[in-house]
């Protein structure tokens, strides 16, 4: 039976207390293919439990885009495909193990099994729609803009607050900062603008975060766009849908590096009278789908019932164990079946 964290149960919250009240040993885990808020979320909670005196460590299931490496603790990650003979023992020998910005083992990857056979007590921090029933803890808020709001959430519950610091608030900022598309998405709440207020009054300066964030293209990622604007961009006006599709050749003709791609759907979401964009590119051993939506349209719908993902209600992702020009004639299929509500959304 879940202990539902969202309402800040105060018997729930001091039970949490009494546990960490002594030195453990606790693993922070985050998705596969980890964005800024995956890891702003886990190295914020990182810090901050580091400076309780627990023994912590981040764990990933791959490797995260350089261009989040700038944040205090990111050197301390441990990412399990490169090295599982580093990362597991430290799993096995957790006493609690925190999920951040995920609800569902699969989208852990293969790291997923290991989580599911550690029987320890898990906290589930996340706000994508329909977790499943896997952790003793549960802060699930699909109304909050990102998973580091609810770290913020989550240090308030717990009475963290005075641990809070610039590093962790540089780490939280960045969460907010990514998953809010620089606050201008519709998660935005009253609540974020506040909390990301009280991080600037760590000292935490917002505009260098920023920088650290979006202004370190490298030369080959800028290529990239160009050739996915110019060359690949696929407009279907009759189901009001954009997509962008990079074979594994393309990504290599540009030296793809992990991050190379982010936040390119978002450009074919920009078109005129477009409700729906995907991003799909070929990797060795799946395609993989990231989707975007306004006006109502449900593309964690889409990405639950066609393709094993999942998401937002604006914002999901998916993946296909067939060839890429397959998955576009699934893709394709799919959004001949929703035509209408595509053209009414």
């Amino acid at each position: 039976m879940h202990k539902i964290l969202s309402h800040l149960n105060s018997d729930d919250f001091s039970a949490l207390r009494n546990y960490l009240s002594e030195p453990r040993k606790l693993v922070i885990t985050t998705h596969r293919s980890p964005d800024g808020d995956a890891i702003g979320s886990s190295l914020g909670l990182y810090l901050a439990l580091h400076k309780m005196g627990h023994e912590v460590a981040v764990i990933v299931p791959d490797e995260f885009p350089a261009f989040l490496a700038w944040m205090s603790g990111a050197e301390s990650v441990l990412v399990y495909e490169s090295a599982p003979s580093k990362a597991l023992p430290v799993l096995r020998a957790a006493e609690m193990i925190f999920c951040l910005d995920y609800n569902a083992y699969h989208r852990t990857g293969e790291l997923g099994l290991h989580l599911e056979r550690a029987n320890v007590p898990k906290v589930l921090i996340d706000h994508h729609q329909s977790p499943d029933d896997f952790a003793a803890y549960l802060l699930s808020d699909t109304s909050a803009s990102s998973t580091a709001q609810l770290i913020y959430e989550f240090m308030e519950g717990m009475e963290m607050l005075q641990l809070l610091d610039r590093e962790i608030a540089e780490c939280l900022y960045s969460g907010l900062v990514t998953d809010t598309g620089s606050f201008r998405f519709n998660s935005t709440s009253e609540r974020t603008h506040y909390i990301a207020a009280q991080l600037m009054k760590t000292g935490m300066e917002n505009h260098l975060v920023h920088q650290r964030l979006f202004d370190n293209n490298s030369i080959n990622r800028l290529r990239l766009l160009g050739f996915c604007l110019s060359e690949k961009l696929v407009v279907l006006p009759e189901y009001r849908t954009a997509y962008i599709a990079l074979t594994k050749s393309e990504l290599k003709r540009f030296n793809y590096k992990k991050g190379d791609t982010e936040g390119i759907v978002n450009y074919a979401l920009s078109l005129q009278n477009i409700v729906f964009a995907a991003f799909i590119t070929e990797r060795e051993r799946e395609i993989r789908l990231s989707f975007r939506s306004k006006d109502g349209w449900d593309v964690n719908r889409f990405a639950r019932a066609y393709f094993n993902g999942g998401g937002h209600i604006h914002a999901a992702g998916g993946a296909a164990q067939i060839s890429l020009a397959a998955t576009l004639e699934k893709l394709e299929g799919h959004l001949a079946e929703h035509q209408s509500e595509l053209q009414n959304a």
